[in-house]
């Protein structure tokens, strides 16, 4: 089964998740219940395409370490299901935003309106500073 309809896929057998106690308020609850989802995946391991795991290993993100798997915790919810959902929403977004693919922007010249408002705003700002000095009678 796929979890994910975008360009990448991930399959569910993919990805592993461990129930563990979820940390902040929460009474008593919060000591007996194990509703917090921590959430890995390994994407070298993975059957993702290579320029898709090579964009995902390149991010500076805390979420993934150095031996190339995600963890992404997810604990706002009491339930265990609303976490998983949440944690799965957040390695989606990675992987979709990994697999979508820069364009390479080209630099033009300025337009000649660009250039005369630049012009304007330099003579306006010369006056200004102009204005500043001593008053000669």
């Amino acid at each position: 089964m796929t979890l994910f309809s975008n360009h990448a896929h991930v399959w569910e057998h993919e990805v592993a998740f461990l129930a563990i106690r979820a940390q902040g308020p929460g009474g008593q609850n919060v000591n007996k219940v194990s509703c917090a989802v921590q959430l890995r995946f390994d994407v070298r391991a993975s059957s993702l395409p290579a320029e898709v795991k090579e964009r995902l290993l390149a991010q500076s993100d805390q979420r993934i370490n150095k031996l190339g798997v995600i963890v992404i915790k997810a604990q706002s919810s009491r339930s265990l299901e609303q976490n998983k959902a949440e944690a799965l929403g957040r390695l989606q977004a990675m992987v979709s935003e990994a697999s979508q693919v820069q364009a390479v922007r080209r630099s033009t010249k300025p337009t000649w309106g660009s250039k005369q408002r630049r012009l304007q705003g330099k003579a306006v700002r010369a006056e200004v500073k102009a204005a500043r000095g001593k008053v000669r009678d």
